[in-house]
């Protein structure tokens, strides 16, 4: 079966929020640079998309104009085999990714990026909807701490476990780089 890696919204803008942990960000620029490093050396194709959204000023880290939609700082370099950009959570909804997944063949995902929770499980979740094989690499994904409702603290790391409970064995296949990996090239 022919696996895409998709990086969802590894982008600058993020570094721009009033959440950005850098500490959380280093663990998960290594387990992401360790796939994409995998993916392009086994001739699979990586797919960058951008998430942009909001007013279109420079204010916005998430507007064209602010300078930040562009790959975050850290992230290794890779010639992307396409490159979208969306405008909702699911990297699914009317960025003509799905059109090209169809169109080279693709039948499993190989999910990551940011964040966790947000864009990465949404994609998650829709792909699997759609028909595709997902495999949802958590280690290769990135959020941050949260405030729940109640006003508790929700952290990053229960966060990402929550997340990889909700999806393993119903919409993907929760597995290290190492794993995503192995599958990828069976």
């Amino acid at each position: 079966m022919k696996t895409c890696l998709i990086v969802i919204d590894a982008q600058e803008s993020f570094r721009h929020r009033p959440y950005w942990n850098e500490s959380l960000a280093a663990a998960y620029l290594g387990a992401q640079n360790a796939l994409i490093e995998g993916c392009t050396a086994a001739g699979l194709p990586v797919v960058r998309v951008f998430h942009t959204d909001g007013p279109s000023d420079a204010s916005n880290p998430f507007a064209v104009e602010s300078g930040h939609v562009r790959p975050i700082a850290g992230l290794a370099h890779f010639e992307a085999a396409a490159t979208f950009t969306k405008h909702r959570h699911s990297a699914l909804v009317n960025s003509g990714l799905d059109v090209w997944l169809t169109q080279n063949g693709i039948g499993r995902l190989i999910v990551s990026g940011i964040r966790t929770e947000q864009c990465c499980e949404t994609t998650t979740r829709h792909a699997s909807d759609l028909g595709w094989q997902v495999d949802y690499v958590t280690d290769a994904t990135l959020t941050f701490d949260m405030v729940q409702p109640d006003g508790r603290p929700l952290s990053a790391a229960d966060i990402k476990a929550r997340t990889a409970t909700v999806l393993h064995g119903r919409f993907a296949t929760v597995c290290t780089v190492a794993q995503a990996l192995e599958r990828a090239v069976a």
